[in-house]
């Protein structure tokens, strides 16, 4: 069951990670495009640059970003400071990677809650960007799916280490 639930969590933080990675990729060509239209117009070869492009940049990168945070916590890779770590006895270390992982998992929902309360409160007032009257509400659409894909691993990541903590010998790292 636990193999099971590890590569389902793995799966879905690299899924998200790969979708965040190709969010920017196209959002560099995209910038590229724009840019070089620009340029092109000024010399009057081409049609210019792409309108709302610093709209679509915004929403691809905060997407971008929350479909990164899975992966970082399946990965253990969050910023950390290890200052007493060395000093501490085992079971106090694992100990309290069960309530950093708690932490994060209460973390998790409750940023998912914040995005899932702010798209309903952009749809209902029809707010849209500036250039591209691109519906706000679709940026916090695709953040949502990051930040829920956050929850699921961060769920996991306290079985994972709460494993850890009964199990002195049981593995903690990922395994990917």
């Amino acid at each position: 069951m636990y193999l099971m639930l590890s590569r389902m969590a793995g799966g879905v933080a690299r899924l998200l990670a790969l979708a965040g990675g190709a969010l920017l990729l196209a959002i560099v060509v995209l910038t590229v495009v724009s840019i070089a239209g620009r340029a092109l117009f000024s010399a009057g070869v081409c049609c210019g640059p792409i309108r709302g492009i610093y709209d679509y940049t915004e929403i691809a990168v905060g997407a971008a970003i929350f479909a990164f945070l899975p992966w970082c916590q399946y990965m253990n890779s969050h910023a950390a400071v290890d200052l007493f770590k060395s000093t501490l006895p085992d079971i106090m270390n694992r100990f309290l990677n069960v309530l950093i992982d708690v932490g994060m998992l209460v973390l998790a929902t409750l940023i998912a809650h914040r995005l899932w309360l702010g798209l309903l409160d952009k749809q209902r007032y029809g707010e849209t960007t500036l250039i591209a009257q691109i519906p706000v509400w679709i940026g916090y659409a695709a953040c949502l799916v990051g930040a829920v894909g956050f929850v699921l691993v961060a769920a996991f990541c306290v079985i994972r280490s709460a494993r850890g903590l009964i199990r002195k010998n049981a593995q903690m790292e990922p395994q990917s």
